[in-house]
């Protein structure tokens, strides 16, 4: 938040003379005076510094953030420890006034920033070439499902319906602008039903889009998937979560040819649910296929390393029947935050906070299904996240614990009515045994 404008009134009339103006009024004289506002807004009378940080303190304090409470909600953002330095380096200038840097000889820093990040996604999904981000995961899943269409030169996509419900709707809602259409695979233990997946291919199949590990932290056969998928002459998309990344096989060892998803675990605060970013990588056979940007590194006259946007696609850099997408813009601060802070964890820090994260929440499952009120609802190896099945309405359940000063798990029966009673909680490496035990004890309703 802007707390001081350096405008005086001297400088706005010097401003105003500059362009030929006497009064600010004279900016607006192309609007009819009619339509213009003659009276106040309703809006209280000016604050000092002083009052206003009160007054926007005491708002901010009726928030129920993970900094008060303790955190088990998932379903797609998780609240993961982001060390001090990665604020402290993404709130530089330059990155945080950073757009699209088209002008590579004032722009080599962030150049070379985005250049790291791109390095990094191809080294954890181990494909040959990823894009400079996309608005979100759900975008990115949808944009590649118009590249799977263009590329098959077929138009129908099979999603499993274990894949985030939001991105679902999401592809839904811009499939028909590319005359695609969506049909979604049902699941069997958590994880996609491969036999609907076999009778529901055919010769239009242009993607298969599966999630791992999916929307109930389920890790997906991804393997029998591919290989399904690859036989079909379909293209194979996995939507895949960086952190799992960390201690999982990377997509493209089973046959993956579109990898995409949300890096918000990756340096991003939660934001009350974003913004986050979309990560998007391809096989070396797409990457002229691929929306968005890319950043490759050259040599200048002179023999030196410099970086360049290579590879552009949009309709505004060549003709619009051409162009793969009209994506004019990347999460480019949401990006630097991940690059910063995948640089700094290096590959041991990712893979430690990924295995504390599999083993905590595996303890708070053991410790939730002790006991009858819950049930496990799925038999299947999970990360970070899993779903019991409650005695009590989770919504009930979510409230008890609110009380607690506790954010319980996602109830699953707005999106999934057969799961009923269904909740999914997500355990990260910021969670304590104690914090673990408590949430459990109050969960089960345990006498004290």
């Amino acid at each position: 938040m802007a707390r001081y404008i350096p405008n005086t009134e001297k400088q706005q009339k010097e401003m105003l003379q500059t362009i030929g103006l006497s009064s600010i009024k004279d900016l607006f004289a192309d609007i009819p005076e009619s339509i213009l506002l003659s009276r106040d807004l309703h809006i209280p009378a000016a604050l000092s510094e002083m009052e206003l940080s009160k007054e926007i303190s005491s708002m901010a304090a009726r928030n129920a953030s993970a900094d008060k409470y303790t955190f088990f909600l998932g379903a797609g953002i998780y609240d993961h420890f982001i060390p001090t330095v990665v604020n402290h380096l993404a709130s530089r200038q330059e990155f945080v006034t950073s757009y699209t840097p088209y002008q590579p000889e004032v722009s080599q820093g962030t150049l070379q920033t985005i250049f790291e990040y791109q390095t990094m996604i191809c080294e954890l999904t181990g494909m040959d070439v990823s894009n400079a981000s996309m608005y979100d995961g759900a975008s990115a899943m949808a944009e590649a499902a118009f590249m799977a269409g263009t590329a098959t030169k077929r138009n129908e996509i099979l999603v499993a319906r274990s894949v985030h419900p939001e991105s679902r709707i999401v592809l839904e809602s811009y499939a028909p602008y590319q005359h695609l259409t969506v049909k979604e695979i049902g699941f069997k233990d958590g994880r996609l039903d491969i036999d609907e997946l076999k009778q529901e291919l055919s010769s239009e199949t242009a993607a298969v889009i599966v999630q791992n590990p999916n929307f109930f932290g389920t890790l997906e056969d991804l393997e029998t998937i591919g290989e399904i998928t690859k036989n079909a002459g379909a293209l194979f998309v996995v939507a895949t979560d960086l952190m799992a990344l960390a201690i999982l096989e990377p997509p493209v060892k089973y046959g993956a040819d579109i990898v995409i998803g949300d890096g918000q675990p990756m340096g991003n605060t939660m934001n009350f649910g974003g913004p986050g970013f979309g990560f998007f990588a391809v096989t070396k056979k797409y990457m002229r296929k691929m929306p968005g940007r890319i950043v490759g590194q050259t040599v200048d006259r002179n023999g030196n390393t410099g970086y360049v946007l290579t590879l552009q696609a949009r309709e505004q850099h060549i003709r619009r029947e051409k162009a793969t997408s009209n994506i004019c813009s990347n999460q480019n601060l949401n990006l630097v935050m991940a690059t910063i802070y995948m640089t700094l964890m290096g590959k041991e820090g990712l893979r430690e906070v990924a295995e504390t994260s599999l083993q905590k929440a595996f303890y708070t499952k053991k410790l939730l299904t002790e006991t009858s009120k819950f049930k496990a609802t799925f038999d299947t190896p999970f990360f970070r996240e899993f779903v019991v099945t409650s005695e009590e309405d989770p919504t009930l359940l979510n409230k008890r614990l609110f009380k607690e000063g506790i954010i319980g798990g996602f109830d699953l029966s707005c999106h999934y009515p057969d799961l009923k009673n269904g909740w999914l909680v997500a355990v990260t490496e910021k969670r304590t045994q104690e914090e673990i035990q408590r949430f459990v004890k109050i969960a089960r309703g345990d006498q004290a």
